[in-house]
């Protein structure tokens, strides 16, 4: 039976498509689509239980996974089979389930699984960009329940026009590279990185990516709406008590309302709470806590929440006692480590992060392959966010999403401050040592110190910061929060996160929580953030104004030599001998790379001893060294021959030529020793590849004045050679006899056959 299907086509006006088809594959599935641009084509499933899990939420996740074979290629390694999800996957994921999980409902606990898979891989086309579309087109195909279709599109900016999904080569020449999240009605998500754009940029170029969104919105109901719309699905709802709500209300309105305004610290204020939470449960017998228990934590989460808000809206204070616009102490340290290359210490309230920076040849570049990409990374960053931290203890389960997408997003932060002409590759490692609010632009602001520290050339520093925004949709009211604390980021509505020079924003995160949020409360939010921004930046340049001039002692020195190619197979010599004895003799380490365009040699040399980098440099000079016709060099006698002498040049040690016996003096030389010895230094003159031996000539005579009375020997009589090689052949009758011999030979072996 041939399936029937139904397709949507999106136009994205520049003669590229996108296409949503659904009712070919993976039919059993509560949802599935096919979304295909170009030869790219993804296949997303999902699937929600119909039981609700005994767990108070959401228990969504998010899968994105890209098949090698999509663009041909093996897994590498030794075991051929795609493994765990790489960083590019993980981040796809996060950015898909950011957008996702807000509009499920909020008593909508079923086990939620949504999958994403790269099946076709089309180099000009970037297949994250269509993750979002694909997962919620799929979704919009079932009945499970859920608000409201939403998409997500890539912005770049080239040559001053903004592109929706723009291909790799297309990036490379943008000045943005934005990933917007949204539905018709409202921006929801917005991450990416930018080169220095100002605040009313960035809000231009999300306004032209939503726009882009809502297209692609309709384009999911109309599918929906041929493919059959089905009814949403009924779940068991949870348990709501108006009365009890307004009962906890009452009780613990007014006592966290006077907790907030107490500008507390962290610890102090979570104590204070709990106990004006157990004061609430004790109002209550064991019978009525265990049928109400969940409620009673609930409503009181509720009551806690807006007495936060309501404090800072009426009185512009904040748990911590700060106005909305102020920043919380800072104070920083660099070379904290002795042994680093670069280190530094960056604290601000209760938040404290010490980051380093380790240098390398490009044999310690990150590699990046996946289907979609190939390549590596001469600038990476991690992040690491250990329990401890935060005052808990939870086992350590290998690196998290959220651990890859906070080190990511400083990545991005900094990495465009880090010239293209930087000979090292640059790792920086950032462990967060306390948390409380924003630790990922802690990690930005202690990595641009440590890359100052460690020496390498950043062109700016750069400084985050994370805000915050509550609103009043009734009253209109709002407050955008600066530098915000761990608690005010559950209570806001808005979270975002923005990092940049003091001449534009180089990277930002943003999640939305509240619908129709106007642009001018965004560029707002974003003036407010440029501010903090500016006042961080100036207590980093007060620890640390500029880069070092060099690295540390202790730290490698890089020096970048480009060789001919013709020299490479030298440099190396047979087996790597050479270049294995020249690491071990100087203390260097030595990268060489071919240049894919010019095919030279590309040669690193890393080393902490400037005299091992020097003998190294040395070794290339000796390896390219090209005497020029006509010219006089210093010589060394470093071997006697019978017939001549091997001398080195003094300007190439290493190099070798043999010095003839009878180019040694005028005079006739029966003894090499007669005229020089080991040792001697001396000048020759260099007269090129003799075309007799086809070998480099060089003359020691050529310098010197001839003796009165010399007499140059005469010629070899070339004829006279000839003669006595012909004479040798025609008179000897040698190739004649030769043929006679067989003549000869084959009546007797007719013979012996009789």
């Amino acid at each position: 039976m041939i399936p029937k299907v139904f397709k949507e086509v999106i136009d994205l006006g520049d003669g590229r498509e996108i296409s949503i088809e659904t009712g070919k594959l993976a039919k059993q599935a509560h949802g599935s689509v096919v979304v295909q641009s170009g030869k790219c084509m993804l296949l997303c499933t999902v699937v929600s239980n119909y039981q609700q899990s005994d767990v108070d939420f959401l228990p969504l996740t998010v899968d994105y996974r890209e098949k090698f074979a999509a663009s041909g290629r093996y897994p590498g390694g030794f075991f051929k089979r795609e493994a765990r999800p790489s960083d590019g996957e993980v981040l796809t994921m996060r950015l898909v389930d950011r957008v996702l999980r807000p509009l499920f409902p909020k008593d909508y606990h079923a086990e939620t699984q949504v999958m994403v898979q790269l099946m076709s891989h089309d180099d000009d086309v970037m297949p994250d960009a269509m993750a979002g579309l694909a997962a919620s087109a799929a979704i919009q195909l079932s009945d499970i329940p859920f608000e409201t279709p939403i998409s997500e599109a890539r912005v770049g900016r080239v040559n001053g026009k903004f592109i929706i999904n723009p291909t790799r080569a297309q990036l490379l020449e943008s000045d943005i590279d934005m990933m917007i999240g949204a539905s018709a009605d409202s921006v929801m998500m917005v991450e990416g990185e930018m080169s220095e754009i100002s605040e009313e940029e960035m809000v231009d170029a999300i306004k032209f990516a939503h726009d882009a969104i809502k297209i692609q919105c309709a384009a999911q109901i109309k599918l929906a709406e041929a493919f059959g719309k089905k009814e949403t699905r009924e779940y068991e709802v949870e348990r709501e008590d108006d009365d009890l709500a307004k009962k906890i209300s009452a009780l613990t309105y007014d006592k966290v309302y006077a907790v907030a305004r107490a500008a507390s610290a962290k610890h102090e204020r979570s104590a204070a709470f709990e106990s004006i939470k157990e004061e609430v449960k004790a109002t209550f017998t064991e019978e009525e806590l265990a049928d109400y228990g969940g409620l009673v934590s609930k409503y009181y989460s509720k009551a806690e929440k807006k007495a936060v808000r309501d404090l800072t809206l009426n009185e512009g204070l904040r748990l911590d006692g700060r106005k909305t616009d102020e920043i919380r102490p800072i104070w920083c340290e660099v070379d904290y480590l002795p042994s680093t290359h670069g280190s530094s210490i960056f604290t601000r309230g209760e938040t404290q992060a010490l980051a380093t920076v380790t240098l390398g040849t490009s044999r310690e570049a990150n590699q990046i392959d996946m289907p979609s990409f190939e390549g590596e990374e001469r600038f990476y960053l991690h992040y690491n966010f250990p329990p401890f931290s935060t005052g808990e203890a939870r086992p350590l389960r290998g690196t998290s999403r959220r651990e890859v997408g906070h080190g990511n997003l400083a990545q991005r932060a900094l990495k465009g401050m880090v010239p293209a002409d930087c000979p090292y590759t640059v790792r920086v490692v950032s462990e967060v040592l306390e948390s409380n609010g924003s630790s990922s632009m802690a990690t930005v602001c202690a990595g641009t110190m440590a890359l100052m520290d460690a020496g390498v050339q950043i062109k700016k520093p750069v400084s985050g910061i994370a805000m915050g925004l509550i609103t009043d949709l009734e009253t209109g009211k709002y407050a955008v929060l600066s530098d915000i604390l761990g608690d005010e980021d559950h209570l806001g509505d808005m979270d975002f996160k923005v990092t940049g020079t003091a001449d534009g924003i180089t990277a930002c995160q943003m999640d939305i929580k509240v619908k129709g949020l106007s642009y001018e409360i965004l560029v707002n939010a974003l003036k407010q953030a440029q501010a903090g921004r500016l006042h961080i930046l100036g207590k980093l340049t007060e620890t640390i104004a500029a880069p070092n001039a060099d690295v540390k002692a202790h730290a490698p020195k890089m020096i970048t030599r480009v060789i001919p190619n013709e020299f490479i197979g030298a440099l190396i010599g047979p087996g790597g001998k050479v270049i294995q004895e020249l690491q071990k003799a100087t203390k260097t380490t030595i990268v060489i790379n071919e240049d894919p365009i010019t095919e030279e040699g590309i040669v690193e040399i890393l080393g902490t001893n400037q005299d091992g980098i020097d003998a190294v440099l040395a070794k290339i000079d000796s390896l390219m060294f090209k005497p020029t016709v006509g010219g006089t060099y210093k010589v060394k006698v470093i071997k006697m021959l019978d017939f001549g002498a091997v001398v080195e040049y003094l300007d190439a040690p290493g190099n070798e030529v043999l010095l003839h016996v009878s180019e040694l003096a005028w005079e006739r030389t029966e003894n090499v020793s007669d005229v020089v010895n080991m040792g001697d230094v001396f000048e020759v003159k260099y007269f090129g590849v003799d075309p007799k031996t086809r070998k480099e000539k060089v003359s020691r005579k050529a310098l010197l004045e001839k003796p009165e009375g010399y007499v140059a020997r005469p010629p070899r009589d070339d004829n006279r050679s000839g003669g006595r090689d012909n004479r040798g052949r025609d008179n000897r009758g040698r190739d004649n006899r030769r043929d006679d011999r067989r003549d000869d030979r084959r009546p007797r072996e007719d013979k012996k056959e009789d």
